[in-house]
């Protein structure tokens, strides 16, 4: 079973502190065994101060650290020093040295800064939440930071943006370790979307509106039953009975993308599930997916994914194996 850590500093943020057993905690094998056991810790084994009106008591010192498969640092506010680009404190640069080198380095929202500090990002590209992004750039200059992404996975360190995008990222670790299928059964226990590509620009700079009642609702689930189909934008536009700029217009002010931007993401989607998830050769799966043919689903993935199909089909049918 993969152990998972978590480690718990001073003035940590409850939410984030909670996704990695959330997330992790859900996975399970197609026989039903648990595939992930989560522990959380502090430094020292004592209760540690939330930035809300709590403290959490924890079972282990930062000793749990030396056995983890993965470590997780969550963010915390009472890191301040490190903004002010002070060193670590030496408790915690020791408990990140205990860390075993095959294990995994997880930070989530401003966790980064604690990698960053202790020099395991340096020549590394990570990103962190977008308010923050500037700051960690001109304390650590060695980090390659990435503001606009939702993620950033370099193997063996694996920082993400706030909040939500920490759901993301465990979502992304769980794929990547056991193939789509457990992730997607994970995320709707959870109530969260499967996917999230860590390219996809963080919210703030793309805000995408909310839905307003069932709008289009019913056009895009027609849709989605159809996407291997030639759909042009007047067939959606006749089904939701609209004429075609009105129709692109509330399409737009619904989803936040054109009509012709949500099929493709959604055909891509099916493509990722169908490369995963079945054994039909690439050109089937460009028909089923709506692309038709292998070479326009190759050009699809090497322009969004920067890999070819068959090269994403070994990465996630050996995990899923």
């Amino acid at each position: 079973m993969h152990r998972v850590a978590v480690l718990a500093l001073d003035g940590v943020v409850p939410f984030e502190l909670g996704i990695p057993a959330r997330i992790f905690g859900l996975a399970y094998s197609a026989s039903g065994e648990p595939l992930y056991s989560v522990a959380t810790c502090s430094l020292d084994g004592r209760p540690v101060r939330t930035d809300a009106d709590f403290t959490i008591s924890v079972e282990h010192d930062a000793s749990l650290l030396a056995s983890a498969d993965t470590v997780v640092i969550p963010p915390s506010h009472a890191l301040g020093a490190l903004r002010d680009g002070e060193p670590l404190p030496d408790a915690l640069r020791d408990a990140l040295r205990s860390v075993r080198p095959e294990a995994r380095l997880v930070a989530i929202c401003t966790g980064a800064f604690v990698l960053a500090a202790a020099g395991l990002l340096d020549r590394r590209p990570a990103t962190t939440h977008w308010r923050e992004a500037d700051l960690l750039r001109r304390l650590f200059t060695a980090v390659r930071v990435d503001p606009d992404v939702l993620y950033v996975d370099d193997g063996d360190v694996l920082t993400s943006a706030g909040v939500t995008a920490g759901i993301d990222l465990c979502l992304h670790l769980v794929r990547r370790d056991h193939g789509s299928e457990v992730a997607a059964q994970v995320a709707r226990i959870c109530v969260t979307p499967p996917w999230r590509d860590g390219g996809q620009a963080q919210y703030v700079r793309r805000p995408v509106p909310e839905e307003r009642g069932n709008g289009l609702a019913a056009t895009r689930a027609w849709a989605l039953e159809r996407l291997g189909d030639p759909l042009t934008l007047a067939d959606l536009a006749a089904h939701a009975g609209l004429g075609v700029r009105t129709f692109t217009r509330n399409f737009r002010a619904e989803t936040g993308v054109s009509p012709g931007q949500w099929l493709a993401e959604q055909r891509l989607d099916l493509a990722r599930h169908l490369l995963e998830a079945t054994d039909l050769p690439v050109d089937a799966v460009a028909r089923r997916a709506g692309f038709g043919t292998g070479a326009a689903l190759r050009q699809r993935f090497r322009a969004a994914l920067d890999v070819s199909p068959q090269t994403y089909r070994r990465t996630f049918r050996t995990a899923a194996a």
